[in-house]
């Protein structure tokens, strides 16, 4: 069994998530995600998507401001997780919390790396006319998207694609990633490769 912290906030975090939680091989310890936030004319609560998936499925849920806090820091490492798996969360993991899983924290980012690190790849992508992209499955360490290459799977980008269309493609594609290899880089026989 492979005990995991899943962390992630909007809808394209969510099929990861379900994967996860669906592999009778894991065990989903908690889910991080975003602080709940007001949104729209009303100022109405809303909840990140990944957190109404965790509470709809009984997993727990925690949604700290910052991870760079020792007491949610100390709390994290009380859960003993093997690995962090972290899918558009939408926070810098500091070292402290990098070094907390047995087996690292990993990363889902929709490009092919070192391609378009940081926050918006999918429009860059884009905006740059690419006729393919794809998704990088890393080793997160203390720079920016700049881990070591776990795998990577690439797909042609179609003429009608949005940058929404193409998101939800490419967090779809590193889901199918960590499905296939999250026990093989557990058990110690994936090779990471640097970018």
């Amino acid at each position: 069994m492979i005990k995991v912290v899943f962390m992630g906030t909007p809808d394209v975090a969510v099929p990861v998530l379900h994967d996860l939680n669906q592999n009778s091989d894991n065990d989903i310890l908690a889910v991080y995600t975003s602080p709940d936030r007001q949104s729209g004319r009303g100022r109405a609560i809303t909840i990140p998507p990944v957190k109404s998936y965790a509470v709809e499925h009984d997993l727990e849920v925690s949604q700290p401001v910052t991870l760079r806090n020792p007491i949610v820091q100390q709390e994290l490492a009380k859960l003993n997780p093997d690995v962090i798996i972290v899918a558009a969360y939408g926070k810098f993991l500091p070292l402290e919390v990098l070094k907390i899983p047995t087996y690292g924290c990993l990363n889902i980012h929709p490009s092919l790396l070192p391609l378009y690190r940081g926050p918006s790849p999918v429009i860059s992508s884009l905006l740059s006319g690419d006729k393919s992209t794809g998704t990088t499955l890393l080793l997160l360490d203390e720079g920016m998207d700049s881990g070591p290459v776990i795998y990577q799977a690439e797909i042609d980008i179609a003429s009608e694609d949005t940058g929404r269309s193409l998101t939800q493609k490419l967090f779809t594609l590193g889901s199918g990633l960590l499905t296939k290899y999250l026990s093989e880089w557990v058990s110690g026989s994936l090779e990471p490769h640097p970018q």
